[in-house]
Formats: C-alpha cells, structure tokens, sequence
C-alpha cells in the first residue's frame, strides 16, 4: 500500500471507519470486521457485534506511571475444573463396566469363562473406580482454592463429588460381581 491510499491517522482515526459508542458499551476504537468468505453472504457483510452483556468494565484500572498508559485488571470467568469432569466420566464408566462384570459373571458361569472375563474386565473397572476417586479429590481440591482477582477461578465441586460417589460405586459393584463370579464358577 502507498502512503496516499492509507487512510489518514490521527487521535480520532477517519470518523466513518469507527462505529459510534453504543450506549452502556465499550468504547468502540476499531473498525467493524467484514466477513470476506465464499458465497454470495461473504461478499463484505459486516460481522455483527457481540452481545452487551458480554461485555464487562474492568475490575482494577492502574495508571502507570510517567506514561499516559494504565493497566486493566479484566475479571475473568470461572472455569469447570477438567479434573472434576473427568472424575464424574470414569465413575460413570466404572459403573457401566461393574455392570458388564456382572453379566459376563452370570452368562458364563454354565460355559466355565464367566469367572475369566468378570475378572479380566473388573480390572478394568476397578481402575476406573480408583481414577475416578483420584480425579474427583484433585477435582475438589482445585475447586476450593482461593484465586486473586487476576487468577483464574475454577468451579465444578458438585461435578467432582459426583465423580467420588460414582467412582466408589462403580468399584463397589465390580468387586461384588466379581465375588458373585467366581462364587457361580466354582459351585
């Protein structure tokens, strides 16, 4: 681009480049997007603004010192713990397999294998059991910690007690299926 095809800079930018400050908004510095896709509706449609109340004023502004500059301190929104989600999906899927442990348990024990695949399979699910109870622990603990305002906050502490009593559950029930196996095999 040539010096003579940029539009001139200055405090205001070119006035018809910058939409107006809505009421209640942020003040808007920038120049609307264009969405420039294939397709006769990506042919420079404007992209619609977000939403007002995605829009939050800062928590904190502090000016720096010898600049004309300030620093914001934006509120950040809490975030679902990852391990409190994992918790709750191994308890299910703990449970799910102590479900299958059962019936291998009672389907084979004419055949001889029921007490071989209960067992290959209550591994498993006692596995999952105990990761379940780990995550959902860890899950908690992060949930609980204290954030400054700056920090990321995570929540989730119901998702990870969830994920305890299923996990806990589903271990549960995979030892006793597996007793009632083996009980079934050998009688």
């Amino acid at each position: 681009m040539t010096d003579q095809a940029r539009p001139p800079l200055g405090p205001g930018g070119p006035p018809s480049a910058y939409p107006p400050a809505g009421p209640g908004g942020p003040p808007s510095a920038y120049p609307v997007p264009t969405f420039a896709g294939p397709g006769p509706a990506g042919a420079g449609t404007p992209v619609p603004p977000p939403p007002r109340e995605t829009w939050r004023p800062p928590r904190r502004v502090d000016p720096v010192p010898g600049t004309p500059f300030a620093l914001a301190y934006l509120e950040v929104a809490p975030i679902t713990s990852g391990l409190a989600v994992g918790a709750l999906t191994a308890g299910i899927a703990s449970i799910v397999v102590s479900l299958v442990v059962l019936c291998f348990g009672l389907v084979g024990a004419e055949g001889g294998w029921g007490a071989w695949a209960a067992g290959a399979f209550s591994v498993l699910g006692g596995l999952l059991g105990a990761a379940a109870i780990v995550l959902g622990v860890l899950g908690r603990r992060q949930t609980r910690r204290e954030a400054p305002p700056p920090a990321v906050r995570f929540v989730g502490s119901g998702l990870a007690v969830s994920g305890i009593w299923c996990g806990a559950v589903g271990l549960t029930l995979t030892v006793l299926a597996l007793t009632l196996a083996i009980i079934l095999q050998l009688s």
